[in-house]
């Protein structure tokens, strides 16, 4: 696969974030973006879930909102693709400016608020892709979020896991986006004991031969009371996993004077020692009884590994993919095979939470 990006990255870093955001899902949606020819490692492999993956590398939420380049994404190599967040009905989401590249950081701020064109062309276009005889192979799932002006927070979670329950090999419930008023407090032991008791009946209610699991997506900036409840809730309530994390609202030292103000999420390089630290605190409150997602930071295969080691059984990424381009994918497969390897383990399973035992 000739790498492109050197050329076309600064071209794209010339545009706003959001304007380059949007030309490279146009043009990943054209069919302009390579595939990769490269088979993965048989080390990769996993199964999560009841769920086969040839790598455990993702494409975290965010990248593509509206479910537009699912397969084009798994045909850069991705082992799994999560698209979304999505509400049931269509919003603008937040006035622009609201994303922020911080190159010096390889990190990224973004205060987006769930932007997005609705829950129905969404879950038609997973309905469609299922259909489809050319889908690229691996594993999709959707993210489902609530509309900003919802008063009744499980509604619209419900809403949108019995539209997408059977079309969707995972579901995502993200409570934990800090640019919608309000969510993060769906993290507390009772709102959270209450909506996943709604979401798993949503899920019933779609009476399938094969429920797709369903995950939470929690924020790394939780007290240590916060995180023992959502352990405790997630292993009483049966949900079948947990994402950590998704952004942060902390502004480290590090991070320049002209964004200390700037509201939003913080997600890149500087999440990653944060929320690997949360990964290794749920999987510890968990037991290791609940596969758990690692996000936050992931630019390379040592992260991907130290991910893994800490507790993770799958990995996902996005803000990296700004700075790396499409071929960092490989490579952080690459390396993580390699990583993997060298530490005498013979997949990825027997790797997860190594650092605890």
């Amino acid at each position: 696969m000739i790498d492109l990006f050197p050329v076309v990255g600064p071209l794209l870093r010339s545009f706003d974030p959001e304007t380059a955001h949007i030309l490279t899902v146009r043009a990943l949606a054209l069919g302009l973006a390579p595939a990769v020819r490269e088979v993965d490692d048989p080390v990769l492999r996993t199964r999560v879930w009841g769920l086969d993956f040839a790598n455990p590398v993702g494409l975290a939420a965010g990248f593509d909102k509206n479910a537009e380049v699912m397969d084009a994404m798994l045909r850069l190599g991705f082992g799994f693709v999560e698209a979304g967040s999505v509400t049931p009905r269509p919003q603008p989401g937040n006035p622009r400016p609201r994303l922020f590249r911080l190159p010096e950081l390889g990190a990224v701020i973004n205060r987006m608020g769930f932007n997005n064109g609705g829950l129905e062309q969404f879950a038609r276009r997973f309905e469609d892709r299922l259909g489809n005889p050319r889908r690229a192979p691996g594993i999709v799932g959707a993210n489902v979020g609530k509309n900003k002006d919802t008063v009744e927070a499980a509604d619209d979670y419900a809403i949108g896991v019995r539209r997408l329950a059977p079309f969707s090999d995972y579901l995502v419930v993200n409570v934990s986006s800090p640019n919608t008023p309000g969510l993060r407090a769906l993290q507390g032991r009772e709102p959270l004991q209450a909506l996943l008791g709604r979401v798993l009946e949503a899920r019933a209610a779609c009476k399938l031969e094969r429920n797709p699991p369903v995950l939470l997506k929690i924020a790394p900036d939780l007290t240590d009371e916060d995180k023992a409840d959502i352990a405790a809730v997630a292993l009483e309530s049966g949900i079948d996993g947990l994402i950590v994390s998704n952004t942060t609202i902390a502004r480290p030292p590090e991070v320049p004077e002209r964004f200390r103000n700037e509201a939003g999420g913080l997600s890149g390089k500087p999440l990653f020692a944060p929320s690997t630290q949360v990964l290794k605190e749920m999987y510890a409150l968990t037991g290791g009884k609940l596969p758990l997602v690692g996000a936050g930071g992931i630019a390379s295969g040592d992260d991907a590994y130290a991910k893994i080691r800490a507790g993770a059984s799958l990995v996902q990424l996005y803000s990296a993919l700004v700075y790396g381009g499409p071929a960092l994918v490989g490579a952080i497969k690459r390396d993580l095979a390699r990583r993997l390897k060298a530490d005498g383990f013979a997949c990825v399973a027997d790797a997860v939470g190594a650092d605890h035992h």
